[in-house]
């Protein structure tokens, strides 16, 4: 190691401690040990523009072991991103771009939402996925316009989840060969020595997995590490993994290797002891030596030649294929083709019940050859959850063009590949299983709504009317638990022609993550010449019909508005005045103007009965103090689905009995 190499990492180290002593909160451990390893991979083999952070072509870095991001505020602020030396002096303020842990869209340079550990490296696994896809799809001989790198930083805790297993067996299976991860192997955790909880082979798991591993035994070995990466970046046909045996809190005398350097700053004096220890200025405080910054800061033009030549490579690819070049672009707005939309079908009232699993299916096969970004896959539940593409292949270590993606029975691991897919840029990707088992990819949904990733999720057999497979597979809680996370839009689609709408919707909805939750139950098309067109979808709840000025408002979703439909006509038939309000999503309801919302459901009118075949929680703010509300506050039974729904109360008949109720 050179003066000016040590120099580097000593700045990296001590922009870290200060930054987390000065908050008086954060983790100074992790970024202490693993700085040679951020300098190594920034300062000699990622490919970046500091002054472009969304430039397409860059590599990927991510921060799984999210609790040390000093390292990367760090390395940002050094390496000339828009982040300041000020903002670093604000880590984990109020209103400041450097949070606790990384977060996507706030800083710039941070490629992933990371902190609950596992998730960013399912997330690194997703982005190299994409990186493959894409370069299948749109790389020609001489000009690959998509040629890039996912590099990882994950810790022991990363290494314990159970998601990082899932995402990582997946990984290996599809030999995805241009994912390089370093295994910050410090063998400290919170409580103390891993040993306490941990004594697997690590690298010999990855082996098993399929991975290519490496070892690293001293953490500070520069030479050893940059070996590393280059035989790891030789190795094109399997992911690696590089355990690096680091020193977590490294120079400090009282604090290296133990559970205090983790999550906690090391204290005025043992930061006085540790300057001292490694041949640091006690002051000034943040201090960067102008000789590390001008190393670092070569990062800069390094960054705009890599980008001028990959502009000036994109170029001649667009002479030679403007048609390529042109979806290749449109494919990295975002958007759309609006004939995709134009395209989806209709369905006739008159060919018949439809479960709405089924009408999604034949819903995606008919825009999925307009919309040729849009890919994804079920937790090997493709058949069930109607989400085949029929005219594609499969995504496969042999065919990166596939677009049908198999994730096995890893709903976690599926739901943290998908974000990093969105992250990565250029696609729309999708993930399908059980609605129950949205329970096992919770943590990857709420940091896609965190994050804004545009992330579909496909949810079927949506209630206990899916009937025999019992409580075990009846979600009762499900609907409420998806609504009550921030940003994730939810739709519930009532029959064939809203579940086509909900597909209108989700394709065009670019801010965020949405859910779609469908029927294994085949459900009545509803007449849309005698009720209101489905196209009200979009306003998250609409009037479906109703008889005169009302004097009771009935509110359903998904496949209890045919039930409530059935009520609506009985009462009216009996003179009753109602109105009969689909609602297949609170969230996009509720994102509509005062005027609207009131014009739909008017505060005039106090008596509301809703039905849903889940836990009533959460309806009384609409149907409020006076009104009813029918649902299941309880676990579900085996039987046939129309079975359990009329022994459990979900039917037209208690619909009846509450507005009669209600109107005594």
């Amino acid at each position: 190691m050179t003066k000016t190499e040590e120099l580097c990492i000593n700045t990296i180290r001590f922009l870290a401690v200060d930054a987390v002593q000065k908050a008086n909160s954060g983790h100074p451990g992790m970024p202490m040990g693993t700085a040679p390893i951020g300098y190594t991979l920034w300062t000699k083999y990622m490919k970046y523009n500091p002054r472009n952070p969304k430039w397409f072509n860059r590599d990927r870095f991510v921060l799984s072991a999210g609790h040390g991001s000093m390292l990367l505020y760090s390395l940002l602020h050094l390496t000339g991103f828009d982040v300041s030396l000020e903002d670093l002096k604000q880590f984990r303020q109020f209103g400041s771009i450097t949070p606790g842990h990384p977060e996507y869209g706030m800083t710039p340079g941070v490629e992933t939402t990371t902190g609950p550990l596992g998730q960013g490296l399912g997330n690194a696994i997703g982005m190299a996925i994409a990186e493959a896809h894409l370069a299948a799809r749109f790389n020609r001989d001489g000009l690959n316009i998509v040629d890039h790198n996912t590099y990882v930083i994950a810790g022991d805790g990363d290494m314990m989840e159970g998601v990082t297993g899932e995402a990582s067996s997946i990984a290996g299976h599809l030999r995805l060969g241009k994912l390089i991860v370093f295994y910050d192997d410090n063998h400290i955790t919170i409580e103390g020595n891993t040993e306490l909880a941990f004594s697997e082979d690590v690298l010999a798991r990855y082996a098993a997995y399929g991975w290519h591993t490496q070892r690293v035994a001293d953490g500070n070995d520069l030479d050893a590490i940059s070996k590393a990466v280059d035989a790891a970046k030789n190795m094109k046909d399997k992911p690696s993994v590089i355990g690096v045996r680091t020193h977590i809190g490294y120079g400090s005398p009282n604090k290296q290797d133990t559970g205090e350097a983790h999550g906690s700053p090391l204290g005025d004096k043992e930061v006085e002891l540790t300057k001292k220890n490694l041949g640091w200025p006690l002051e000034p405080k943040f201090l960067i030596p102008d000789e590390a910054l001008s190393a670092f800061r070569k990062a800069v033009d390094r960054g705009k030649k890599d980008e001028e030549e990959w502009n000036n490579l994109f170029s001649e690819y667009r002479k030679k294929f403007p048609d390529l070049a042109e979806e290749f672009r449109l494919w990295l707005s975002g958007k759309v083709p609006a004939d995709a939309i134009k395209d989806i079908p209709r369905f006739d009232p008159a060919a018949g019940s439809v479960a709405t699993r089924s009408a999604s299916g034949k819903v995606i096969n008919a825009f999925a050859p307009k919309v040729g970004n849009f890919l994804g896959g079920a937790a090997d539940l493709s058949p069930s959850t109607d989400t085949i593409m029929k005219e594609y292949a499969s995504f496969s270590s042999s065919d990166r063009e596939g677009r049908n993606f198999h994730f096995g029975i890893r709903e976690h691991g599926m739901g943290a590949i998908l974000n990093g897919m969105a992250a990565h840029g250029g696609l729309i990707p999708f993930g399908a299983t059980f609605l129950v088992f949205s329970d096992y990819m919770r943590p990857p949904i709420r940091l896609a709504a965190l994050s804004h990733f545009r992330t579909i999720y496909v949810f079927t057999h949506d209630s206990i009317g899916l009937g025999e497979d019992g409580p075990t597979h009846q979600p009762v809680e499900h609907f409420m638990a998806l609504r009550d996370i921030p940003g994730l839009i939810v739709i519930r689609p009532a029959d064939a022609n809203e579940t086509a709408d909900a597909w209108k919707y989700i394709l065009e909805y670019d801010k965020g993550p949405v859910a779609i939750l469908l029927t294994r139950q085949k459900l009545p098309v509803l007449d849309r010449k005698k009720y209101a067109g489905e196209a009200g979808l979009h306003r998250g709840a609409y009037i479906l019909a109703e008889s005169g000025d009302p004097e009771v408002i009935i509110i359903a979703t998904g496949s209890e508005v045919s039930v409530a439909v059935k009520a609506y006509e009985e009462l009216v038939a009996k003179g009753k005045k109602v109105r009969l309000v689909s609602m297949p999503s609170f969230e996009v309801f509720d994102k509509q103007d005062e005027r609207y919302r009131e014009s739909v459901l008017p505060s005039k009118v106090r008596r509301r009965v809703s039905i849903e075949a889940g836990i009533t929680k959460g309806w009384a703010k609409y149907v409020g103090d006076d009104g009813i509300s029918i649902g299941v506050d309880r676990f579900g039974s085996s039987a046939p689905g129309e079975v359990v729904m009329r022994e459990y109360g979900i039917t037209s008949e208690a619909v009846v009995a509450a507005v009669d109720k209600l109107l005594k």
